[in-house]
């Protein structure tokens, strides 16, 4: 297995792997690749994975209305 998720190629896979966890738990999650360029001290080109986790969770659940009696807000480390 190529575990090179700095290059172009592992970066794609890693984005993908990513989007197909959380989606399957029910939350929306937002990556974008980055295209860093050459990088002096890796003496490659770079490509970022960056998305909108916070704390290694996404912010959000796919659906926009919360269950009667529970609050609107995803509360981190609960449930």
């Amino acid at each position: 297995m190529n575990s090179d998720f700095c290059d172009n190629d592992g970066a794609r896979k890693l984005k993908a792997k990513i989007e197909e966890y959380w989606t399957n738990r029910g939350f929306d999650v937002s990556i974008n690749l980055i295209d860093a360029g050459f990088v002096p001290a890796m003496r490659s080109a770079r490509t970022d994975v960056r998305s909108n986790m916070v704390n290694g969770m996404p912010p959000r659940k796919k659906s926009a209305r919360p269950e009667p009696g529970k609050p609107a807000g995803f509360a981190r480390g609960m449930g």
